[in-house]
């Protein structure tokens, strides 16, 4: 009796597995949905509502699936995926979710047959591997100091943003900001900090032309006293501290009783000479230009006046750090451990200008500058923030040629090919698996079909065009024009991908589509909150028993 009754309960279990699996599939099908027709230069832009109620106008596929708020676990996960894209290699963060919201699709006709969810991992695992041999082949190596090569490949990968529109303009700011800050690391490697050490000051007004790479820093600051201090000084010596040129104050509430009217005075003098003394340990390496992280007292503000020195203080961390590296000099934490090699004089020009209503201080013109600052300047916000996003996209392209020098062909040529070359091996493989391996093989052509559907163009002829051109691989470098929706060689159209970009899209989507697959049940761990209005269950009346009686104490009368 007891075999049919096990043989139901497996069946039931195997019944909500295929649920699950089917609601993470539609779920990932819609996000993927969400940002299809953002992929390639004739994409749409998305408008979006922030939480604070401001306005997104994007077509960056991470900056809309970061403003939106989705309930299902699996769409978030989707949304995870794009995130990573952007921090890793910062470009491809729309193709990753087409990519893994595709191989989801294909997939699910194998759930419904009932294969195991581990056999389709298995032969997409397996796919993922070939793929990315089938890259390491049609990769081309590149020289990274070649600017021309360097520009044509920014510009192609910015090419599908808001952006493209002002040509060379963006792809010239991310290569001078990146060779600027990128520093050796050995093995003729170099590597490039984006996040510390490039600052983009957005400034709303003039015109988009006018943004510029300064070989320095800008800052946000003027300096203390603007009567008394010089704005403007040629090769100035710059000292940087992280320590308050104030008198100490008591970490908590400090009572002094003083008994002789004298002894008030000879407080106020002992602060004074404490300032004093500070200010002279300072000035003994006459400096042009002290700029510290903490406050700065008007006593320390009149004695540097008094000798010619422009300070600025309150000045962010990562802005002295950025600093340092533009000039040279070394950030100091006492005045008296100051030394003549840490003075910083590798700056050319520190000047102060007025941009619209603010003050901006300027240490420009650095020997060797490690740091940069991009002014960006624009019509309104929302134009600047897409600049920016744009511009960061570029800087990570610029960043991953510099550390991997390898080119793929773009338009969809990289994935046609990739899926040419798993159809031909699909063949070759026995056993269960060879069906999910050639859907994946099928899965990677969504991408180049995208950028058909988003050019206006007849999908199907199209793509029938293309994989008749790729099938007997005469060559890889035949692609989908996004601008025109042409088949052309992209070799000639200067179409390129950064290998880096593209391998990292392959792994992450696939990765993220067999973790997917493998889900088998949701559990939710979050209560449920209760309906306003409704009012708490009532209670049991409660018993008393002798022990509580006995536990009372017995009040007088």
């Amino acid at each position: 009796m007891n075999a049919p009754v096990l043989v139901l309960k497996d069946s039931l279990k195997r019944e909500s597995g295929t649920k699950v699996h089917h609601a993470n599939i539609q779920a990932s099908k819609a996000v993927a949905d969400i940002i299809r027709t953002t992929l390639g230069p004739r994409s749409m832009l998305k408008m979006l509502l922030d939480a604070a109620g401001g306005i997104v106008v994007t077509n960056d596929g991470n900056a809309i699936l970061r403003e939106l708020d989705l309930a299902h676990p699996a769409a978030k996960s989707m949304i995870e995926l794009s995130r990573t894209q952007d921090e890793e290699v910062g470009d491809g963060t729309t193709s990753v979710i087409i990519l893994a919201g595709e191989m989801l699709h294909v997939a699910e006709a194998f759930i419904d047959k009932n294969y195991h969810p581990t056999v389709i991992c298995r032969a997409y695992n397996k796919a993922l591997e070939d793929a990315v041999a089938v890259l390491d082949k049609i990769a081309m190596s590149i020289d990274a100091q070649d600017r021309t090569t360097m520009l044509g490949l920014v510009k192609s990968c910015i090419g599908t943003k808001f952006t493209g529109q002002f040509g060379d303009l963006i792809a010239d700011l991310a290569i001078d900001a990146t060779t600027t800050v990128g520093v050796e690391i050995g093995n003729g490697l170099r590597d490039v900090d984006i996040k510390n050490y490039i600052k983009v000051e957005k400034v709303p007004g003039g015109q988009l032309e006018d943004s510029k790479v300064l070989k320095g820093v800008m800052i946000n600051k003027d300096v203390v006293a603007p009567g008394k201090m010089k704005r403007k000084i040629i090769n100035p010596r710059i000292i940087l501290l992280d320590c308050p040129l104030e008198y100490k104050k008591g970490e908590n509430q400090t009572n002094a009783e003083l008994l002789k009217e004298e002894d008030w005075s000879l407080l106020l003098k002992m602060e004074e000479e404490y300032i004093e003394e500070l200010c002279m340990q300072i000035l003994r390496f006459k400096p042009d230009l002290v700029i510290t992280e903490k406050g700065l007292s008007d006593l320390a503000c009149h004695y540097l006046s008094k000798h010619g020195v422009s300070a600025i203080r309150r000045l962010r961390k990562t802005d002295n750090n950025r600093i340092a590296k533009a000039c040279g000099a070394v950030i100091v934490n006492r005045p008296d451990e100051l030394q003549e090699s840490d003075v910083g004089t590798g700056a050319g020009l520190f000047e102060v200008k007025k941009i619209g209503d603010e003050y901006f201080a300027f240490i420009v013109d650095c020997k060797d500058p490690k740091a940069c600052t991009i002014l960006l300047r624009g019509a309104s916000k929302d134009l600047l923030n897409e600049v920016e996003r744009n511009l960061q996209d570029a800087m990570s392209v610029a960043r991953n040629i510099i550390k991997n020098p390898k080119l793929v062909p773009g338009g969809g040529a990289t994935e046609l090919t990739v899926s040419a070359a798993l159809k031909q091996k699909s063949s070759s493989i026995e056993g269960i698996e060879k069906w999910p391996y050639e859907a994946a093989a099928i899965a990677f052509e969504a991408i180049p079909r995208t950028l058909a559907q988003n050019c206006g163009v007849n999908v199907i002829r199209t793509m029938t065009a293309l994989q008749g051109k790729h099938a007997n691989g005469e060559n890889a470098w035949i692609g989908i024009d996004g601008n025109s929706g042409a088949i052309t060689d992209m070799k000639e159209r200067k179409i390129w991908d950064a290998y880096n970009v593209k391998a990292q899209t392959f792994k992450t989507a696939i990765e993220a589509a067999c973790m997917l697959l493998r889900i088998d049940d949701i559990v939710s761990g979050i209560k449920k909150k209760q309906a306003p209005g409704a009012g708490q269950a009532p209670t049991k009346p409660k018993v008393e028993t002798e022990a509580d009686a006995d536990s009372e104490q017995i009040l007088p009368d």
